[in-house]
């Protein structure tokens, strides 16, 4: 076998990873209604034992507010709520804050 062709089988399938097993970048879940796998498949560094405490933290106390709820699930620190922040939506719309536009009108 030629070395164009070991390099050929080598590095085609990890440039077509991504297409063929789907996407790498993390989509929004909402907190609030997501299952615990949804949430460990959406929230990087959130296993199926962490996503299955914020469920039972939300049948308990009901639902999340604010992303920074998230601090008082068993499992979930500061850096793992900073690295998810804005992939987290609590069903009022998206966490990502717009900073006001100082020459809007009142």
């Amino acid at each position: 076998m030629s070395i164009r062709k070991s390099l050929c089988l080598i590095i085609l399938p990890l440039l077509a990873g991504p297409a063929l097993y789907g996407s790498v970048l993390a989509a929004p879940v909402d907190i609030n209604s997501a299952d615990a796998h949804a949430l460990a498949a959406a929230l990087k560094g959130v296993g199926v034992k962490t996503a299955s405490e914020i469920v039972s933290y939300r049948k308990r106390n009901g639902p999340f507010k604010t992303p920074e709820d998230l601090l008082e699930v068993k499992g979930i620190g500061p850096r793992t709520l900073e690295v998810n922040k804005n992939d987290i939506l609590t069903g009022t719309g998206s966490t990502r804050k717009v900073a006001p536009d100082d020459n809007a009108r009142p």
